[in-house]
C-alpha cells in the first residue's frame, strides 16, 4: 500500500474528480477508457452530486501505468465530461468506508469491540460468534484497522474506496465587509 505521512495517495498514486452528467453509460465509458489505454485504477467512487443532473467521480489512478497528463487529456475527449480536477497528494480531504463481519467468539467479543471503539467504528449488527462493524476514515485509518483486526479473524470485508474534495483555504480572504 502507499501511502503518503497524512494518510492519504502517495506520489505513485493521484486523486482526479471528475464531474460527468448523470446519464446511463457514463460511468462504462470513463471505465473502458481506462482499460483501452492500460491505465491502472486504484480505487473508483461515483455518486450523484448536489445537483441531480451531475455525478462526482473520484479516481485514484497510478501515474506509473501512465503519465497524469494524457490520463486527462483522454478523460477530456469525453462526451459527458464536465470538469476535471486532479487533486495532488496532501492537497486532499479522503474518506473511506470499511464493513466488516468479524469473527468475535464470546471469549474475545469484548477485545473486538473494545478495537472498534478504539478506532470510533460501529457496531451494526451482532450474531452469537460474529459481529458487523463500519468504520470510516482515511485509508491509511481503514488499513491500521483492517490489519489488527484480522487477527480475529475477518469473515467478509468491503471497502468503497476513496471519495475525497479539495483542501478549504485557510487564509482569510482580503475583503472589506464580511459576508452575510
Amino acid at each position: 500500500m502507499n501511502v503518503a505521512p497524512d494518510g492519504g495517495a502517495s506520489a505513485k498514486h493521484h486523486i482526479l474528480t471528475v464531474l460527468v452528467e448523470n446519464k446511463p453509460g457514463v460511468l462504462t465509458r470513463v471505465a473502458g477508457l481506462f482499460a483501452r489505454r492500460g491505465f491502472n485504477i486504484y480505487s473508483l467512487a461515483v455518486a450523484p452530486t448536489e445537483d441531480d443532473r451531475f455525478s462526482r467521480i473520484t479516481i485514484v489512478v497510478d501515474v506509473e501505468s501512465a503519465p497524469l497528463e494524457q490520463i486527462i487529456k483522454q478523460l477530456d475527449k469525453l462526451i459527458n465530461v464536465v470538469k476535471i480536477d486532479e487533486l495532488a497528494p496532501g492537497e486532499a480531504v479522503e474518506r473511506e468506508l470499511l464493513l466488516a463481519t468479524v469473527a468475535a467468539p464470546p471469549e474475545v467479543r469484548g477485545q473486538v469491540i473494545e478495537l472498534v471503539g478504539v478506532f470510533e467504528g460501529r457496531i451494526l449488527s451482532v450474531g452469537w460468534r460474529e459481529l458487523t462493524v463500519s468504520l470510516e476514515g482515511s485509508p491509511s485509518k481503514l488499513d491500521d484497522f483492517e490489519e489488527l483486526i484480522g487477527n480475529y479473524g475477518i469473515v467478509a470485508l468491503q471497502r468503497t474506496g476513496r471519495v475525497a474534495l479539495p483542501k478549504l483555504e485557510r487564509r482569510t480572504p482580503d475583503i472589506e465587509d464580511p459576508p452575510g
